[in-house]
């Protein structure tokens, strides 16, 4: 799998990064996101929950999808533990987001 740049895979199965020129199937696409563009997320914290979020926001319509992190409240290790994961999910979150909302991709079933 190769994570920079174009990957040609044409036909009804193509996804394009929606931060960048490559395009491949979806499970391709989720993982050039987390390896390449975590820099895309945002970190937010509940002060009053104590509770850390880690944000997406679409960059066709500015939806922003969250998920919630209780376990990071008083453990500073946890985010560079998980980091891989956490960022799975989230784009998890946008990927679907991008194909129920936008069309982009293959066709939710």
């Amino acid at each position: 799998m190769a994570t920079g740049g174009h990957v040609a895979q044409g036909g009804p199965a193509a996804f394009p990064c929606p931060y960048c020129d490559f395009i491949g199937r979806r499970m391709d696409v989720h993982a050039h996101l987390v390896e390449a563009h975590g820099d895309e997320l945002e970190w937010r914290v509940n002060e009053k929950l104590g509770y850390t979020y880690c944000v997406v926001t679409c960059p066709i319509c500015g939806a922003s999808h969250d998920q919630v992190l209780p376990r990071a409240r008083g453990d500073p290790q946890f985010i560079e533990e998980y980091r891989e994961q956490i960022y799975m999910v989230v784009f998890d979150l946008l990927l679907y987001h991008l194909q129920g909302e936008h069309g982009i991709g293959p066709p939710l079933t």
